[in-house]
């Protein structure tokens, strides 16, 4: 019996890799339903590709439009957040690959978890802002969380049929960027053309910044401390420019496990999809001869804070993840329209979280989210104010 997969997110660079996937297995997978933002000529070539009977679309007028290009086709169009979350409850839905961007992805995770349907989460922002909600969830309802992200995916495979009660210390590797080798000087004249050449992924827009500031090493870090239940001590960044150990994890005996393979999201897509079967496919297998050498080295927190702002915001804990992962939302747009320099991106997060007084304890799903909107309008006047936007 066929799987059927909703993606929401379809038209981005996950998305449309988890859909080549399911190519591949046409006899296993159903691709259910498909939900993007307004990207309306990719997703109705995607729906017709793969005849899904369900698209969800952020915008109405959006909606309108696609409803009337698909009326030769029996696909029924949803529209805005309550479109996404009638998708995921649906009852045929049997996994949720959320791909959206930002916090949007928040809501639908936490409305797929209540409807005990396995997630496969390729969304950051989901456990950086409301990652004890959503854990608590998934527990609470049986639910698997599988992550998508190569690193995470690769800690998730090391612990595999592992007591996680004998790890010691869970190391996230980075490939550093395009700057890794920059100087401080050269950073202050970084242009967002510059930084979106990243030297081994393909990815979005936003995370391929994210990956330059470092940044996206921090929200990974946030990330695994819910998904694998590791406090922020326990939890290490090592840069790896090869990126081919995609992440490791530390037992108390000494011993030290890693994942390895070629940078191609595909892989841990794959997995994500079947866990917990695996599956062949014609990707490339890795030769280790031919990559030679392997290094490491520790990340520079001068020159990229933002790896710091994102632990210090862990261990602050409450809403000031929320205010932080928003803050650079916001900042890392305001760089690619050319309104602040790069450096500034971590002196945006920095003020706002300076300025926020956080929710203690556990916030609940109102408070993430005022904490989310309230640091955007933050993030706007700090930058019309003193950043020069």
């Amino acid at each position: 019996m066929k799987k059927n997969v909703v993606i929401l997110g379809s038209t981005g660079s996950i998305g449309k890799q988890a859909l080549e996937v399911i190519g591949w297995h046409r006899g296993s997978l159903r691709v259910f339903g498909l939900a993007a933002y307004r990207n309306i000529e990719l997703l109705e070539e995607q729906v017709r590709a793969f005849d899904v009977p369900y698209a969800a679309v952020g915008e109405e007028a959006a909606a309108k439009v696609l409803q009337e290009r698909l009326k030769d086709v029996r696909t029924t169009c949803l529209v805005g957040e309550a479109g996404l979350l009638e998708l995921v409850r649906h009852p045929e839905a049997d996994l949720v690959l959320v791909a959206v961007s930002g916090t949007a992805g928040l809501r639908p995770t936490l409305e797929a978890i209540s409807q005990r349907k396995p997630v496969a989460l390729a969304n950051k922002e989901t456990l950086v802002a409301g990652g004890s909600l959503v854990m608590k969830a998934a527990l609470a309802n049986g639910v698997p969380v599988i992550p998508v992200d190569s690193e995470h995916s690769a800690i998730h495979q090391c612990l595999n049929n592992e007591n996680r009660n004998d790890v010691a210390k869970l190391i996230i590797t980075g490939s550093g960027g395009p700057f890794r080798e920059a100087s401080f000087e050269e950073l202050q004249k970084v242009t967002p053309e510059a930084a979106l050449r990243h030297p081994t992924w393909q990815m979005g827009t936003k995370i391929t910044i994210d990956s330059a500031t470092l940044m996206n090493k921090g929200l990974e870090v946030i990330e695994a401390r819910w998904l694998f239940e590791v406090d922020y001590d326990r939890i290490e960044v090592i840069i790896h420019p090869q990126s081919i150990v995609h992440s490791l994890v530390a037992y108390k005996d000494g011993a030290v496990l890693a994942q390895l393979g070629w940078p191609d999201m595909r892989v841990p897509i794959q997995y994500a999809l079947f866990y917990p079967e695996r599956r062949s496919n014609n990707l490339k297998q890795l030769d280790l001869a031919s990559v030679r050498s392997l290094t490491f080295e520790k990340p520079d927190l001068k020159r990229f804070p933002c790896l710091r702002l994102a632990y210090e915001a862990g261990k602050i804990g409450g809403t000031m993840p929320a205010v932080m992962n928003a803050a650079n939302e916001i900042a890392v747009f305001s760089f690619l329209k050319g309104e602040i320099p790069f450096m500034s991106i971590s002196a945006v997060i920095a003020e706002c979280m300076e300025l926020h007084i956080p929710q203690t304890g556990e916030p609940d799903l109102d408070g993430i989210l005022a904490a989310d909107r309230w640091s955007r309008e933050q993030a706007k006047k700090v930058i019309k104010d003193r950043h020069g936007g």
